[in-house]
């Protein structure tokens, strides 16, 4: 296993070390071409396919949930098979189930190919963060996950601004053009992945003499599944994790149907989150490499997530017409935005610490799938989660999740607190 020094500035370290390096490019390259594409997937699907809104939900929804197992299966085979091969392999195949889409003409291929994608793209994430996990240690994990963070909402944020072009022609030849384009680029992710030192990624074998000299604790790590403290924080951070379909579910709904905001507001507000977080992420993880900063952490995030949601529900709250009243509710969306996203920044650094420094380096792997099956369930359940409360009862509802978030923030608290206590004796 090679480690990093904890104390070696990020920048050194990006120069010095390739594995890190070959990292973040294959995170720019992939999340370019996730931002290009799925912009363009509803707005293909029901605008050049034909097919009717409620078709693509349920064929989305029904991949949502092989993805899902995805993320839970894929984590427990890298601790078995190589990381490297198995995210080449996922990434060719989100680039076939990419260029899939181009023959989706009704609700069964939609399922069949939204759920290769999902497939790989779900997998991908455990299979990476095992790879990270292994490759790096201590604090160094945290760091380059709040760096990996950072160019993933630059790459989104490219290619959601190269999807305007299709977007502005609005013939099918650009939206295919664009989205063949796409898939492609999947195929030079796996080129890359292919180029990892797979001593830095892939779990390494013990040699029989070194086996009969180790431990039973190292031979025979506890499983996931009979760790509660960690299905408990796969739990909790997948609940808080639902703030993500706050912001890209409720928060447009909220907006364009019950504040006197203008609805061109809705795609400045996505645009503050980028900034934000492509400017504080890495900053913000800064002190939350350990179990004592990991939950000094999660309760900013708690607290932050709360006045966010009382932001949001405020801005519902202003009537009238005129400049006067239209421009406080922008700036009320504006401050909202802002302390939302920064409620995100904190919480992910501190579920990335106590994901990986929970988690035994022999099923590293196993441990991040369940950690992963915790936020892609969330992603699942968030619409109905913030339609059924914000929406639909409005102030009611923003209590209700404010309740929620710092509910769970609270128990990820107690987490990191005993890990911290445990760690001492």
């Amino acid at each position: 296993m090679t480690s990093t020094t904890p104390t070696v500035p990020l920048k050194t370290l990006m120069q010095t070390d390739t594995t890190l390096r070959r990292l973040l490019t294959i995170t720019l390259v992939d999340t370019l071409a996730r931002g290009a594409f799925f912009t363009l997937t509803t707005l293909y699907l029901t605008l050049i396919v034909g097919l009717e809104p409620v078709t693509v939900g349920i064929g989305l929804t029904i991949a949502g949930a092989v993805g899902v197992a995805s993320s839970l299966t894929f984590g427990h085979l890298s601790d078995r098979l190589s990381a490297r091969r198995m995210l080449v392999v996922l990434h060719l195949v989100q680039s076939v189930g990419l260029m899939g889409y181009l023959f989706v003409r009704d609700l069964p291929t939609l399922v069949v190919v939204a759920s290769l994608v999902l497939l790989a793209q779900r997998g991908g994430q455990s299979v990476r963060s095992a790879a990270v996990g292994r490759a790096f240690l201590g604090r160094d994990r945290v760091r380059i996950r709040a760096t990996m963070r950072t160019v993933t909402n630059i790459g989104i944020g490219v290619g959601t601004a190269l999807a305007a072009i299709p977007l502005a022609l609005g013939t099918a030849f650009a939206f295919q053009l664009t989205m063949t384009i796409a898939g492609a680029l999947f195929l030079v992710v796996a080129f890359l992945v292919a180029g990892l030192d797979p001593h830095r990624v892939d779990v390494q074998r013990q040699t029989p003499d070194a086996e009969s000299s180790s431990t039973t604790a190292t031979t025979n790590p506890r499983s996931p599944y009979r760790d509660p403290r960690f299905l408990w924080l796969t739990a909790l951070m997948g609940v808080f994790g639902i703030q993500f379909g706050v912001f890209e579910i409720a928060v447009p709904l909220w907006v364009v149907a019950h504040t006197i905001a203008p609805d061109v507001v809705v795609s400045p507000l996505l645009l503050v989150n980028t900034i934000v977080v492509v400017l504080l992420q890495v900053r913000m993880s800064r002190g939350t490499g350990t179990f004592a900063g990991a939950g000094r952490a999660m309760t900013r995030a708690g607290w932050l997530m709360v006045a966010a949601c009382a932001l949001w529900a405020g801005a519902g709250w202003v009537e009238g017409e005129g400049w006067g009243p239209v421009t406080l509710v922008i700036l009320v969306l504006l401050a909202a935005a802002v302390v939302h996203s920064l409620a995100e920044i904190t919480s992910s650094a501190a579920g990335w610490n106590l994901s990986f420094d929970l988690a035994p380096q022999e099923r590293m792997g196993s441990y991040q799938g369940v950690y992963g099956t915790g936020y892609a369930v969330g992603s699942m359940i968030a619409p109905a989660v913030v339609t059924l409360t914000a929406i639909d009862l409005g102030g009611a509802g923003w209590a209700i999740l404010a309740a929620m978030f710092a509910v769970a923030a609270g128990g990820v608290v107690v987490i990191a607190r005993r890990a911290e206590a445990a760690s001492r004796r």
